[in-house]
């Protein structure tokens, strides 16, 4: 990912799944959240740049990658996500940090400040959402009667269902939808970051990866905006139909002082598509609110 020495390690969290985790850099601590079934390599051009002067975290959620899969499928839940991070940053003697989430990961911060909110200094919010993001994605209920559909073949035929998993997401037609549907802007992401996501995609347990959308669907963070206490950065693209505009602009709303930004052309991964402009914006947020790097 870059040159800065990277330690990587595991550490067994409050149920005994393991979970991976990657560091880089000296200083003050930034944790990087990725998106549901997203990778570490989301968040690369964010490691490399702001490794040189803080110490960048970033792991793989249980049920992802790298990391167990609990055999309790309950303890998928977003409750148990946060008490990952809360023992991440106990496993690496932090006790409080700059927390940066990207999609779904936002949710996961949402829950895990309202379960341990001391260990945050600051956050940034990247296409982020506080509850079910695809009731009504792409104008219509479509993506959620397809999720139920599949769900519920899967139930039947696991197998089938998942071999036709692997093979739509890996298909050269989807990785270019996804990008045309506002997931990635294909103009300005490398096609190989795309390609990369969608193996990373189909690498994961598919049961899992069920288990968790349905956990994503009927979370509602809403509550929790207003008892937000720390300095917030809330980042949008103006090209994202996956994570529409007025997610972003509820939340900046109802988080009290937060900065709201909306990155032109930007699509779902605003961090890949303009990492230059992004990694600016946050350096002046966290200079702003005095977390400054070591050098």
């Amino acid at each position: 990912m870059n040159k800065t020495p990277k330690k990587v390690g595991y550490f067994k969290s409050y149920d005994g799944t393991k979970i991976y985790y990657e560091v880089r850099g000296e200083g003050k601590p930034i944790v990087l959240c990725y998106g549901i079934g997203c990778l570490i390599n989301h968040w690369n051009h964010q490691v490399k740049y702001f490794s040189k002067g803080y110490q960048t975290i970033v792991f793989d959620y249980r049920g992802h990658h790298k990391s167990d899969s609990p055999e309790d499928r309950s303890q998928l839940s977003f409750d148990a996500h946060a008490q990952d991070l809360h023992a991440l940053l106990n496993h690496l003697q932090i006790k409080k940090a700059s927390f940066w989430g990207h999609s779904w990961g936002v949710q996961v911060l949402i829950r895990t400040y309202d379960m341990f909110p001391e260990i945050f200094e600051n956050l940034v919010f990247v296409n982020g959402f506080m509850r079910n993001p695809i009731s009504g994605m792409f104008g219509s209920d479509m993506a959620e009667s397809f999720f139920q559909l599949f769900k519920s073949g899967y139930n039947v035929l696991p197998e089938s269902l998942g071999y036709l998993w692997r093979a739509g997401v890996t298909n050269p037609l989807a990785v270019q939808f996804s990008a045309l549907a506002g997931g990635f802007n294909i103009e300005l992401t490398k096609l190989s970051d795309i390609e990369i996501y969608a193996r990373g995609l189909t690498s994961m347990d598919l049961k899992s990866f069920i288990e968790l959308f349905d956990y994503m669907m009927k979370y509602d963070g809403s509550p929790v905006l207003e008892r937000i206490k720390v300095p917030c950065l809330i980042i949008g693209g103006t090209k994202d139909s996956v994570t529409p505009q007025t997610f972003q602009e509820e939340m900046h709303l109802k988080i009290k002082g937060s900065q709201f930004l909306m990155i032109p052309y930007g699509s779902h991964c605003t961090q890949l598509d303009m990492p230059d402009f992004v990694n600016l914006k946050i350096d002046q947020f966290l200079l702003k609110n005095k977390f400054t790097p070591t050098n």
